[in-house]
């Protein structure tokens, strides 16, 4: 029985909710898809909130051969029997890689004659960095599009296609544990209807505990633990997060993707508190990639037991955070004169660096922002 994601995902970007930096009026995956623009690209972005459609609604827009791989479970032969499939003149071949992440370095490089070739239009689908995951060949071949988690109204608004009754608290408690996840919210309207007469709170809660003990690398519970995995850590629980790490490992996780998240985690949920975690963090991670497994997950071990105890202060996030807003409201702001490198004449006669003194008390933003504070220390 087809899955009723698939039964209501959208066909064209009229349909299509979310991601309007990317497909609102005049914006460049929009315009490409209006204009049949032929290209490879990758869509990089959270679980849940659009690629796989998006790369579908591209690829009837140019009026291409489709193929949908998964990077998990295809390789090389998956790739020559597409090559090898006739095609008709003038018609794209497009191949959809999901989790393109999960190549490694040898597949994608497998990959590359035939994108650059043009007899694959390639379209790749990521949860992970493309910079540290693809190989700079490829990449290099591919635009990237950054996708954005689904606003709670983008997501009552693709609840409310599944057709399914739900009261309001019902819609608002769904919407928090999918926290942005259209698949997983469609998910669990399904199955709660497959088990219940009625969709409610107490149904969809039910629901989601009813499902087996799993770690599916492909699907939400590798979201889940992770998620449950930096949680532990950022509360100082160092056997809840040593558990999660375990089951991650044992599962078959990859271990530099646990390492690469302990290095985010180091400075933005400890950050001032204690320095050098960042310094731990990153020597587990190249501890990671020297030593390999089973032996790195010792190093893990080591690295998450110390990032956990470590007092947290998340100040230093929090203030370039803020930063950035203001960057992104407010453009080019002005630079202060007295800021200002001088390498011409012209430039010391209008101003440019004078007056500066090198350990000033003076507030050095510009003028508009002047006695904003971004990194507020905490108490």
């Amino acid at each position: 029985m087809q899955p009723l994601a698939s039964k209501i995902r959208p066909q064209t970007l009229d349909e299509f909710v979310g991601q309007k930096h990317l497909v609102g009026k005049d914006k460049p995956l929009r315009l490409a898809i209006e204009q049949a623009h032929v290209f490879s690209f990758v869509l990089w972005g959270p679980p849940g909130v659009g690629k796989t459609t998006l790369a579908r609604i591209y690829a009837n827009a140019i009026h291409a051969d489709f193929h949908e791989l998964s990077a998990v479970s295809a390789g090389k032969e998956d790739i020559r029997k597409i090559i090898k499939q006739p095609k008709e003149e003038n018609r794209p071949r497009v191949l959809f890689l999901d989790e393109i992440h999960r190549f490694n370095k040898a597949q994608q490089d497998f990959l590359l004659p035939f994108v650059e070739s043009g007899e694959l239009v390639l379209i790749g689908a990521t949860t992970e960095n493309p910079s540290f995951e693809i190989i700079p060949a490829l990449l290099s071949r591919l635009r990237v599009f950054v996708l954005e988690e689904l606003s709670n109204e983008e997501m009552a608004t693709i609840i409310d296609r599944t057709a399914f009754e739900l009261n309001q608290d019902a819609k608002d408690w769904l919407i928090a544990m999918a926290n942005g996840d259209a698949r997983q919210a469609i998910t669990m309207i399904e199955n709660t209807a497959r088990l219940y007469d009625e969709i409610n709170v107490e149904t969809l809660k039910n629901t989601l505990q009813s499902k087996f003990l799993r770690y599916d690398k492909q699907g939400e519970e590798h979201y889940n633990v992770i998620s449950a995995f930096i949680k532990s850590m950022r509360a100082s629980q160092p056997d809840a997060a040593l558990y999660y790490l375990a089951r991650m490992i044992a599962a078959g996780e990859d271990p530099k993707f646990i390492a690469r998240r302990m290095v985010i985690f180091a400075s933005e949920d400890i950050g001032l508190a204690q320095p050098t975690a960042l310094v731990v963090a990153n020597a587990v991670f190249r501890a990671v990639e020297t030593v390999g497994l089973p032996e790195a997950g010792i190093n893990l071990a080591h690295g998450v037991a110390y990032l956990a105890q470590c007092k947290k202060d998340k100040s230093a996030y929090e203030g370039y955070m803020s930063a950035l807003e203001d960057a992104r409201k407010h453009g080019n702001l002005p630079v202060p004169l007295n800021l200002r490198n001088a390498p011409t004449k012209l430039m010391e006669d209008l101003g440019y660096g004078e007056g500066y003194e090198k350990y000033t008390v003076k507030d050095l933003l510009p003028k508009k922002l002047k006695g904003k504070k971004y990194l507020i220390p905490k108490e």
